[in-house]
């Protein structure tokens, strides 16, 4: 009997996904644990495994079909013994590929995935046709690109996303025609009509959803902001300790921050908590997500059980996390970087003084780290100096009242000005 190959959902936010590219072409046979496809979601995109043995009998879903809900029928795999002739009258519930989804390309065997030299001329056409991937066609469309202009990097050189943009951002040896116009343009209100020249820019899938998401937040989760100035004069002598006794890690700041955060939410569990369908739900466990900066947006690497692990073991964590996430494609797994139960934002190191964050939901707190700066202070009735660190916990009402974040706070700025606390 025929087996359906649904749109899996890679994360418990994702409603849909977008077919990247496929690996296994109609006919091919396939084992479990091989390759089938790679699709896109907000995040990444993520190569897909087959779970039966059998046969490639149909691809429903073709390259570059974008929203396609989950648990949709992208393909059918035929048990060992069948034949395309199981097909007949076989229910898969497709989903109608997206207008942008055009013809598909003929099917193409699997290649290594390299880069074609810029300087080479185009390896995609073909007896008159260029082979490029809907989403690609339409992004040239909107921008004004010649595709014959451009190489292509994906099988057979097909033209994909990362082509198109790479030409755009003039990474690519082809460039824009100066008098190509923009045929598809996004409508501009009457107060920007007078600012002059313009340019509209792709957007990626991940741009598109954290303006969804933080848009979202900023309208319904009532914020309301809490700042608290830490001392770390101790703290950083600390760490320069810490960093001259061994060579097997480097201990920074914010390593400080997630520990302390950590244990603060420990010591104060109310806030380690959501909003969930009209009621709280408070977490066992602390998982800290920590903003990290990639090209295409904003990713949160989690650290799991952040409390129950020391300084060194949560520097390397985190530094192995923000390698993966920065790499081409990014290669963390959905669970690494969605789930948390409380945010860290540190653009102190951008020489940022201080600043709010939105919080990402469900989680019910974020915190904003800024600059460590040596600024005039009163001590014992003198003027002094010492180095402080401007923080804001911007929070949930629904989940934590004002008192509640201000011990959480308190506790933060005791650990952070105490920090062989935070070595018990």
């Amino acid at each position: 009997m025929p087996i359906n190959v649904l749109m899996p959902a890679l994360s418990p936010t994702m409603t849909d996904g977008n077919i990247a590219s496929w690996i296994k072409k109609e006919g091919d046979e396939i084992s479990a644990g091989d390759l089938l496809c790679e699709i896109e979601t907000d995040k990444a995109t993520m190569e897909i495994e087959a779970v039966d043995d059998g046969v490639l009998g149909k691809i429903v879903t073709p390259d570059g079909t974008e929203n396609v809900p989950v648990n949709a029928v992208i393909g059918v795999i035929l048990e060992s013994g069948e034949d395309n002739s199981a097909l007949d009258g076989w229910e898969t519930s497709a989903v109608e590929a997206a207008p942008q989804a055009a013809e598909e390309a003929p099917p193409i065997e699997k290649v290594a995935k390299v880069k074609a030299p810029l300087a080479t001329a185009p390896s995609q056409l073909l007896q008159g046709r260029i082979f490029a991937s809907p989403l690609a066609r339409r992004m040239a469309k909107q921008s004004g690109l010649d595709l014959e202009t451009v190489s292509g990097s994906g099988p057979n050189g097909r033209i994909v996303k990362a082509d198109i943009e790479a030409a755009l951002a003039g990474c690519a040896s082809a460039q824009l025609p100066s008098a190509a116009p923009v045929t598809e343009e996004l409508p501009v209100p009457a107060s920007m009509a007078a600012i002059g020249p313009y340019e509209d820019m792709p957007t990626s899938n991940m741009r598109k959803v954290i303006a969804q998401r933080l848009q979202e937040a900023k309208q319904t989760v009532p914020h309301f902001y809490l700042t608290i100035d830490c001392e770390i004069d101790e703290l950083l002598k600390v760490r320069q300790e810490l960093n001259s006794r061994s060579d097997a890690y480097m201990l920074s700041v914010n390593d400080f921050v997630v520990r302390a955060s950590a244990l603060a939410l420990r010591k104060v569990p109310e806030c380690n908590a959501s909003w969930i369908d009209n009621g709280l739900r408070r977490y066992n466990s602390v998982d800290i997500s920590v903003a990290v900066a990639i090209e295409d947006g904003l990713v949160t690497p989690i650290l799991r059980n952040a409390d129950q692990k020391g300084l060194s073991a949560l520097s390397d964590e985190m530094k192995e996390l923000v390698g993966r996430a920065r790499a081409k494609p990014m290669s963390l797994a959905p669970d690494e970087y969605q789930g948390g139960t409380f945010s860290i934002s540190n653009l102190g190191m951008y020489g940022v003084k201080e600043f709010v964050a939105i919080i990402n939901p469900p989680q019910s707190m974020i915190l904003a780290v800024g600059l460590g700066e040596q600024r005039p202070v009163v001590k014992d009735g003198a003027l002094a100096v010492a180095t402080i660190m401007s923080c804001t916990l911007s929070v949930d009402h629904r989940v934590v009242d004002g008192v509640v974040g201000a011990k959480f706070l308190d506790a933060l700025k005791g650990l952070i000005e105490d920090p062989l606390t935070m070595l018990l």
